[in-house]
């Protein structure tokens, strides 16, 4: 049998080591991969306290194949988000939309044994993505869920576009940097004026301080000048924006894209948004021809997110959990193994 160290989740919240055992035969197109790096995702806190493994911001180097895997061989460096499996029969799969399969495999109700947070861990091929040249693991870990998620959100824009990115965080600093490179012109809306800098210096061409905004009404105006309506509005926050405030931003026949808006309900002002035909679209995960395309785009372009390095380790797991629920973490939290170059380098 292959055992493998994991850190699971546990009623108190700390990430507990486990081991996860997996026949050393590998069946189909299964892959075992030993995990070079794991992202430390919000949806992660969601589940600290389930008796699951936790991590789904993967990266791994191929250890061994099945006998039904095609492309992949030891030696590569993959990466896996948040699908690990569907059925591929089904008019979703048929029509490369994967992640509306029925018979879906999606973190925290799938493969409970197993996850980021280890030294290993077997997926099928189908589910891993090749890594481009150009990306560490601590660069590309967090791509798998939070550049896969933006980067979905983005499709269809054209560099004549104004995006627009609220909230400057784990997922905003990422939408900031793809939309940049795509050549839109990127409006960053913020609470404060405290990320303009460093919004900026990532590709925003505009920042807003939205406490700025408080009390005004219609077209707002930013230095002098009529603020570029925004035809794509990425929501990146936990929180509702003040629409009131947003709204009168958006282009005619605008989009929505709601990323992360918590548990609350997804209230938008009717009457504007009608009658500017306003539409409102989620954006789930990133199928796979999406996250390869995303992985190339990152690597040609040089998107990289911002991260603060920690143990791949019982207290590393937990003090980047921790961490990252007081809103401590500077954009994106990565579990690195102990002794990798890259931990040292991206070490808080």
């Amino acid at each position: 049998m292959l055992s493998f160290t994991v850190y699971k989740g546990s009623p108190d919240g700390k990430p507990v080591k486990g081991t996860t055992t997996r026949p050393k035969e590998l069946t189909g197109d299964q892959v075992l991969l030993k995990v070079l790096a794991s992202g430390v995702c919000g949806t992660d806190l969601h589940y600290r306290k389930k008796d699951m493994v936790l991590g789904h911001e993967g990266v791994g180097e191929v250890q061994a194949v099945g006998p039904e895997v095609r492309r992949l061989r030891p030696g590569q460096r993959v990466g896996w988000g948040y699908q690990t499996g569907a059925c591929g029969l089904c008019t979703p799969c048929l029509s490369g939309d994967e992640t509306y399969c029925s018979r879906r495999e999606m973190y925290g109700s799938a493969a409970p044994d197993q996850g980021s947070f280890a030294t290993h861990a077997v997926w099928r091929e189908a589910f891993l993505h090749a890594l481009p040249e150009g990306l560490s693991p601590a660069d590309a870990a967090p791509l798998q869920c939070g550049g896969a998620t933006v980067f979905t959100a983005l499709l269809g824009v054209r560099p004549t576009d104004t995006v627009g990115v609220l909230g400057v965080g784990g997922l905003g600093h990422l939408a900031i940097q793809f939309a940049a490179k795509m050549g839109c012109r990127v409006v960053v809306l913020s609470g404060s004026s405290r990320k303009r800098e460093e919004a900026l210096r990532l590709g925003g061409h505009r920042f807003i301080a939205m406490n700025d905004l408080k009390g005004k009404k219609g077209k707002q105006k930013e230095g002098g000048e009529d603020a570029w309506e925004i035809d794509r509005l990425l929501v990146t926050t936990s929180a509702l924006p003040d629409w009131a405030a947003v709204v009168p931003m958006l282009a005619v026949r605008a989009r929505i894209v709601p990323l992360s808006v918590g548990a609350r309900d997804l209230v938008v002002p009717y009457a504007p948004v009608l009658l500017r035909g306003v539409e409102v679209r989620s954006a789930l995960v990133a199928t796979r021809a999406v996250h390869r395309e995303m992985l190339a785009f990152a690597a040609r372009h040089g998107v990289r997110p911002v991260v603060e390095a920690f143990p791949l380790s019982e207290g590393g797991a937990a003090e980047a959990l921790d961490r990252l629920e007081r809103g401590e973490v500077h954009f994106r939290a990565v579990l690195l193994p102990e002794g990798a170059e890259e931990l040292e380098k991206h070490k808080i």
